[in-house]
């Protein structure tokens, strides 16, 4: 188990992220383990929040948390306006725009692409992660 110091720099964080391999599955023990140490505070959680620019997400969907490697979000309906924190920046919450509904294509554990549909609550974490890959801070 490899809990990792969550990083706070903007410049970094500003980063896009290269595509993950089989090779990073360890970063992703170490983000699933970092996520469930905050998980009183955090929901989802982005690879180059714990130093590693990769396209990795791990979020809590429900009660158990999943692992996407390369996501990319293919569809979007309904924009709406929220406002997010993250871990990773400090301050008060900031205003962003979400949508209601994804869906998304990545590749699971095994390294198979997949295709799924999120709604709520649960999309909108995968967004903030996504933007994350992307280098886009809200």
């Amino acid at each position: 188990m490899m809990i990792r110091e969550l990083i706070h720099d903007p410049m970094f964080l500003g980063i896009k992220s290269k595509p993950a391999t089989k090779e990073d599955s360890l970063i992703a023990s170490d983000l699933l383990d970092t996520l469930n140490a905050h998980r009183e505070t955090c929901v989802g959680m982005a690879a180059n929040m714990i130093g590693k620019t990769v396209k990795i997400i791990a979020f809590i969907d429900g009660v158990r948390p999943t692992v996407m490697y390369n996501p990319e979000i293919t569809f979007k309906a309904a924009p709406y306006e929220t406002e997010e924190g993250c871990l990773s920046l400090l301050g008060a919450p900031r205003k962003t725009t979400r949508y209601k509904t994804i869906k998304v294509k990545y590749q699971d554990d095994k390294f198979q692409w997949k295709t799924k549909s999120f709604s709520g609550f649960t999309a909108q974490i995968i967004q903030h992660e996504i933007d994350h890959c992307n280098g886009v801070l809200i």
